[in-house]
């Protein structure tokens, strides 16, 4: 397998220093409830609920370590057992990134804070469709490894796996022989960028959990204190100390991740020092950037200015968010993100239908909390679902295993299941990878598409691919409804 994603396109400063907190005005009362939509039950294209079912799932099959008693993903077991064994620290569990079987933390956390936010937002989606304990289950799976991967103050463990000894072997994780060295980020070699959306992914899961479990959710945010406080206390990019990880995740900068990190922790604790940080160092990344790119496993600013302008109501962080969301739209300061000619929002060739589905993902909230232009950005994010799920020239889902003509052939190494090391051997997976969404169109002239294991770029799969998008179909069912599948998955 190769990286999921590229770069974003605008690179983010570097900071040489804190930010001095400066004071800021009283915020906004911070949204606790489901954010409400108004439901127009059995109006919807699809059937939401079943997509969202098989959206999960796809997380489950992702899982690395010791699976649960009467896990679900039939072809999968134990693996990696002694990832952590080269350092002395268990390491074992998380979830594996892609197509291939190395945990980076940096997308790993980012797509927990995600997957998170859409509980928080749109809880009520989750338990009408019957998800709410599928989602649970996952964001603590991947909350317990990033804690696993805080085991002291200064210390970080960024990655485990080596992707060049990976991707030199094509089969299911449970035959595994190759060593899985463990890289970690610490006072001299730091990683800003990395512990702050480790901090991130702990705040926001603290939320989710804070009234099903307020112990459990007290544990995470006293973890993502404590790595806010190192990604302050040692400034750097984790990619210039981990070169494995800069050849498939490089960071572009740390500010953006810094003011994602403080937002939710004001967000979990309602401390105004943290509201205060958010702010100075969104202040000083905003100089910086255009606005005309998303979400991203690396960008983490679109969203940041999405939760300040819904906890604080400023118009700063207010006219941020639509000026990028206007890029996706109508267009902003004479540009406008590329359209393919069946209406798909198209960023970048690497994962387009990511990039939609997190934009879609940001939109909903943006549209349905701040409530500014909401019509505009609705019918956007609607349109882009619904796209990915079959209203398309191709007239064909994106998402394995839903809907008309879905992908059969991901790229991805468990789910083809070689057991001769080959990329082409078997002709046709072996298993089904239920929910995966795929990278999808390579070019904006076209919608066209090719079902192809071999083409990582548009056919590859990842947990970033899956995170907004998970969030956006919660907020589907919420409005349109749908019902899960009585039997899933199916005996394979």
């Amino acid at each position: 397998a190769t990286p999921a994603a590229t770069p974003a396109a605008t690179p983010a400063a570097t900071p040489a220093a804190t930010p001095a907190a400066t004071p800021a005005a009283t915020p906004t009362a911070t949204p606790t409830a489901s954010t409400p939509v108004s439901r127009h039950d059995g109006r919807g294209k699809f059937n939401y609920a079943e997509a969202l079912q098989m959206a999960l799932y796809f997380y489950d099959a992702q899982r690395s370590g010791k699976l649960p008693e009467g896990f679900r993903v039939q072809w999968r077991g134990d693996s990696a057992m002694e990832d952590g064994s080269d350092v002395g620290v268990d390491l074992t569990g998380g979830f594996y990134d892609a197509g291939d079987h190395v945990k980076f933390a940096f997308p790993m956390a980012s797509a927990m804070t995600l997957l998170s936010w859409g509980g928080i937002e749109y809880g009520e989606g989750y338990h009408r469709a019957r998800q709410k304990g599928e989602l649970l289950s996952l964001v603590r799976w991947g909350a317990d490894w990033l804690m696993k991967a805080h085991p002291s103050a200064d210390v970080f463990y960024a990655q485990v796996g080596s992707g060049t000894l990976d991707h030199d072997h094509w089969g299911p994780a449970e035959v595994m022989s190759m060593k899985r060295p463990a890289y970690r980020i610490d006072a001299s070699k730091p990683g800003s960028d990395v512990a702050a959306e480790a901090a991130a992914a702990l705040a926001s899961a603290a939320i989710l959990f804070k009234s099903d479990d307020p112990d459990y959710s007290q544990k995470l945010l006293s973890s993502a204190r404590s790595l806010f406080d190192l990604a302050e206390a040692h400034h750097g990019r984790y990619s210039e100390v981990i070169r494995d990880a800069a050849e498939y995740y490089p960071s572009s900068g740390y500010l953006d991740e810094l003011t994602w990190a403080a937002a939710w922790l004001y967000r979990a604790t309602g401390d105004p020092v943290y509201l205060q940080k958010a702010e100075a160092y969104c202040e000083r990344f905003q100089d910086d950037d255009d606005m005309h790119w998303t979400q991203t496993w690396d960008d983490k600013i679109y969203g940041a200015n999405v939760l300040l302008a819904e906890l604080t109501g400023k118009e700063v962080y207010k006219h941020a968010v639509e000026k990028w969301l206007n890029f996706w739209t109508v267009g902003d300061a004479g540009k406008r993100v590329k359209y393919t000619p069946g209406g798909l929002a198209w960023l970048d060739r690497w994962g387009s239908l990511r990039y939609a589905a997190n934009t879609a993902f940001l939109a909903f909230i943006y549209a349905d909390r701040v409530g500014d232009h909401g019509m505009r950005y609705r019918d956007f994010a609607r349109s882009q679902i619904n796209y990915i799920l079959g209203s398309n020239p191709e007239h064909r889902s994106y998402v394995v295993g839903f809907g008309q003509d879905p992908p059969r052939n991901p790229h991805h190494a468990g789910a083809h299941g070689s057991l001769s090391d080959d990329v082409d051997e078997p002709g046709d997976n072996r298993y089904i990878l239920y929910g995966a969404l795929v990278g999808g169109p390579s070019a904006p002239r076209d919608d066209a598409y090719a079902d192809r294991r071999s083409d990582y770029v548009t056919n590859e799969v990842s947990l970033d691919y899956n995170a907004g998008f998970t969030g956006a179909l919660a907020r589907m069912v919420q409005e349109y409804g749908g019902v899960p599948l009585e039997v899933f998955p199916p005996q394979e």
